[in-house]
């Protein structure tokens, strides 16, 4: 749209392309609701606080205009669908822009899976943007897909869809300067840099933070933001299907701390938006929990618009971008309408996209596997990860338990069972195996190609028979989550584009969801997001004690046990 016809818009000498009559808008900046139509000309809103006249005219009157939100840091494929799909479910709950790093699928395809996302990225009804992959792998201690390099990463900086680089989890290498780390450092400084840095205190966090790494999301108290705020990082409040930190930073939340904090989701399926919700969820719970009104929207656009740079959203003022959400009520947060970019998110928005093939299919390369490969020998004294639901940091736990006839078998009755990674990449074949306490498990076995950050294939169970039995199955399928009990498949849910996402409608991965859940709690699994849960336990980037293809990993030690 032109200057002119803005300007004209406007100061109202014509109709605008749009106007939002009779409701009262959310100042970000004072906190008042102001009188008045909200004008917008294309995707730019031109006027507020006056009358308008418009080509299009859309009655709110009696509601509240709050900015749209802004997810300041999620993997699209950890919701399990493509960016199309993923756009449909969350834009009509308000969320305008996603910032998304898309690593899951670099470390199963490499660039290929980043060039799909930039692909996609302006192509959705929401604003997606991207920060390029820091850890592909995570570390050494994984087998991965792909491998990206500095030269790699700053190949893509200047894509008008990058903010800069995601978050950069290997911290230990940035603090003891790994040459790989200080090469991707190097490229990117000066830009954006998403931080990842769980239980980092002290000196190692002023390393940490002095390479030019702006953003937290890994606080899990409010003592840990604290410190990450006084010394200088923004921390983004998370709130995804396991990793649940909004409860406990919400204290931190208030007027004076708002412009230092934002919200994310960092890992949110299907099943949790359905039921709860996305960003809408956050506001409403913060709210709940006693946050003032105005901090929480602050934090929801205003204050992540400002993190990241994007000076062109936050607020309902001319001309920002005209991504506005509509309300009944502030404190319940339940989207009535939702503009993005001017334009009305509905059926008709998503219908017109070009949505582009997908790629990375048939991408898992696991060897066949019979149930001996899960025998684990050995000693009595035996590491154990502690799950803790709601986080991703597990205990580092030591159980006796002995070995009989050169295996140490599972023991439902202690709920110490069997967990397992297989690599899936077609690259060694490597099986590691170890156990975990706090699933619940009774009987049989699940499996998933989902697995952060390598994506190999991690299987727990109390049969082995039935973990060859899922694992093999997942080959099958391309990739995905399955349950088994006595060689039977309980439920199933594919998930052929990279093994990471589903090519169906976001309706019936949830319905699938459902299933594979009730089929878990079958087998007495106790964990509310046991799939999702399974996932992180392969993840050496966060304390204390992880599982990946080559081992048991001492995270505190940065070491394979």
């Amino acid at each position: 749209m032109s200057l002119t016809k803005r300007i004209e818009q406007g100061r109202g000498e014509v109709p605008a392309d749009l106007v939002l009559k009779g409701g009262r808008v959310l100042d970000l900046v004072t906190g008042d609701l102001l009188e008045g139509d909200v004008a917008i000309c294309g995707g730019l809103i031109v006027g507020t606080c006056a009358s308008y006249e418009g080509r299009e005219e859309i009655d709110v009157s009696g509601k509240i205009l709050v900015p749209g939100f802004i997810d300041t840091h999620l993997h699209i494929e950890s919701s399990l669908l493509t960016p199309f799909e993923f756009d449909r479910c969350v834009c009509p709950r308000g969320v305008t822009t996603a910032i998304c790093d898309p690593h899951e699928i670099a470390n199963v395809a490499g660039l290929t899976g980043v060039e799909y996302f930039l692909e996609a990225s302006h192509r959705t009804v929401m604003d997606i943007r991207v920060q390029l992959s820091s850890c592909v792998p995570s570390t050494s201690m994984e087998t991965a897909g792909a491998d990206l390099d500095a030269a790699n990463l700053a190949a893509l900086k200047d894509h008008p869809r990058v903010i800069g680089l995601a978050e950069f989890m290997n911290y230990p290498g940035v603090i003891f300067r790994d040459s790989g780390c200080m090469a991707k450092l190097e490229a990117f400084a000066g830009r954006h840099i998403d931080g990842h840095a769980p239980l980092l205190r002290g000196r190692d966090l002023n390393a940490y933070v002095s390479a030019g790494i702006r953003t937290e999301h890994e606080a899990t108290t409010a003592e840990e933001a604290r410190e990450k705020l006084q010394k200088g990082m923004r921390v983004l409040i998370r709130e995804g299907s396991v990793s649940k930190d909004l409860h406990a930073l919400a204290p931190l939340l208030t007027e004076r701390t708002s412009p230092y904090l934002a919200l994310c989701t960092d890992d949110r399926n299907p099943l949790d938006i359905a039921e709860h919700g996305h960003l809408d969820y956050m506001i409403r719970t913060l709210i709940a929990l006693g946050a003032p009104v105005l901090a929480v929207y602050r934090a929801a656009s205003l204050s992540a618009a400002e993190a990241f740079g994007l000076k062109d959203r936050g607020l309902i003022a001319p001309g920002k971008r005209a991504d506005i959400v509509v309300l009944d009520d502030l404190e319940d947060c339940r989207p009535e309408l939702v503009i993005c970019g001017g334009q009305q998110v509905g059926d008709a928005a998503f219908t017109a996209r070009e949505v582009i093939p997908p790629v990375a299919r048939n991408s898992v390369h696991a060897r066949h596997v019979a149930p001996v490969d899960f025998r684990l020998p050995g000693g009595p004294d035996t590491p154990v990860i502690g799950i803790l639901p709601g986080k991703i940091i597990t205990e580092h736990l030591t159980e006796t338990v002995a070995e009989v006839e050169g295996d140490r078998t599972p023991d439902p009755a202690r709920d110490l069972i069997r967990i397992s990674v297989v690599e899936r990449h077609g690259r060694n074949g490597n099986v590691a195996n170890g156990f975990v306490r706090g699933f619940g498990l009774q009987r049989g076995a699940i499996a998933s190609t989902v697995c952060h950050d390598h994506h190999n294939i991690a299987v727990v169970g109390a049969d082995y028979a039935d973990m060859a039995r899922a694992v093999n199955r997942l080959g099958e399928i391309e990739g995905g989550f399955v349950v088994v009990n006595n060689g039977e498949v309980l439920a199933e849910l594919a998930l052929p584009v990279a093994g990471l996402m589903s090519l169906e409608p976001f309706e019936r991965v949830h319905d699938d969801l459902v299933k594979l859940r009730a089929a878990a709690r079958s087998l007495g699994v106790t964990l509310e997001e046991p799939f999702l849960q399974l996932a992180f336990l392969a993840l050496p980037v966060i304390p204390h004690l992880k599982i990946t293809d080559r081992g048991m990993v001492d995270v505190d030690r940065f070491a394979l046990i």
